[in-house]
Formats: structure tokens, C-alpha cells, sequence
């Protein structure tokens, strides 16, 4: 997973895989998340981040990671 800050247009992006865009969604005016072709998310590109969330105080935490990670590897693997 990346998260991705453009300051000059205050837009954030976080991309969560690298497969093909198969449709975007217009979530509202300034969010917007690309689906793959099973629905599931691609990325999330919010416009005007800047001025409705707080990025200087962005926190990623990891939590049951492997368990986790075994759930989604697996749903991934039944789904192909």
C-alpha cells in the first residue's frame, strides 16, 4: 500500500494494489475509488485532502498482520 500527498493540488492518493483500473467511482465531489474488475479497491484519490483531513497527523498501523494476511490471501485465491 502507498499514500501518495500532491501538495500543489492538496490531493491524496493511496493506492492499495497494482492491478488494472477496470471503473472509477465518484464517491462525492472530491473522492473517487478505482475498482478492479472483481470490486475490489484499487486506489482512493481524495481531492482537497488538505483542507478536510488531518495529514500532518497520518498514522499507519498493523494489526494481526499475519492472520490477517492469511484471510486475504485467501479470499484473493478463491477469487481467481
Amino acid at each position: 500500500m502507498k499514500v501518495k500527498y500532491f501538495h500543489d493540488t492538496g490531493t491524496a492518493l493511496i493506492e492499495f494494489s497494482t492491478h488494472p483500473v477496470f471503473e472509477t467511482k465518484e464517491i462525492n465531489e472530491n473522492i473517487y475509488i478505482d475498482l478492479d474488475s472483481y470490486g475490489n479497491p484499487v486506489a482512493i484519490t481524495i481531492e482537497h485532502a488538505d483542507l478536510c483531513a488531518d495529514l500532518p497527523d497520518l498514522l499507519y498501523e498493523q494489526i494481526g498482520v499475519g492472520k490477517l494476511h492469511s484471510q486475504l490471501s485467501e479470499k484473493h485465491d478463491s477469487q481467481l
